[in-house]
């Protein structure tokens, strides 16, 4: 009976720590998996204060994610490359990262200081109607040169791509998708 009892241990202690991973296939690592909600900052709205924030914290800008419930490629996103503990560390020590709902009727404050919701700042400032969406920002609030993203993004390794696209400056220089071409001929 004791021996059972080890035994059944011993599996838990193996199997225990490989669920909490996962098999990133293109580069053969293993990659944590966290909970999603952890890669975004939070907020309480008022954008002026995020400016703020990010430049205290030595960010390169500030990363929108306009989503809305029951959208697919949102949650496909969520479950399959924003729970990655890569792209947790890189993203959230290079920016400031805010969801906002296209739909929401939350107040929020935008970069200029006026007063409006989720729904109008994302559709009359950003142009925002299908999500998901990412959208980077200098630390004045200004969308940075070639630094949208509309849809989900292949995997996380091209989310990661697309993140050092933006922090080296190579959206100054030329589109992601010559970026990605250049990088994978590399």
């Amino acid at each position: 009976m004791n021996s059972l009892k080890t035994l059944i241990a011993l599996v838990f202690i193996t199997i225990l720590p490989i669920s909490t991973f996962a098999d990133d296939t293109s580069q053969g690592s293993q990659t944590e998996i966290r909970d999603y909600s952890t890669f975004f900052d939070e907020s309480l709205g008022d954008m002026q204060e995020e400016k703020e924030i990010a430049a205290e914290e030595g960010k390169k800008g500030i990363l929108l994610m306009f989503e809305m419930d029951e959208c697919p490629f949102c949650a496909r996103m969520k479950k399959t490359v924003l729970n990655r503990s890569k792209v947790q560390d890189y993203y959230r020590k290079h920016f400031r990262i805010i969801t906002v709902d296209i739909e929401g009727d939350l107040e929020l404050t935008d970069f200029a200081g006026k007063d409006t919701t989720q729904k109008v700042f994302s559709l009359e400032q950003f142009r925002v109607r299908a999500t998901p969406v990412f959208q980077f920002l200098d630390l004045e609030g200004k969308p940075i040169k070639n630094g949208r993203l509309t849809g989900a993004s292949k995997d996380a390794d091209e989310f990661m791509m697309l993140g050092k696209y933006i922090v080296e400056g190579a959206n100054e220089e030329m589109p992601f998708i010559r970026y990605k071409r250049k990088q994978k001929k590399g």
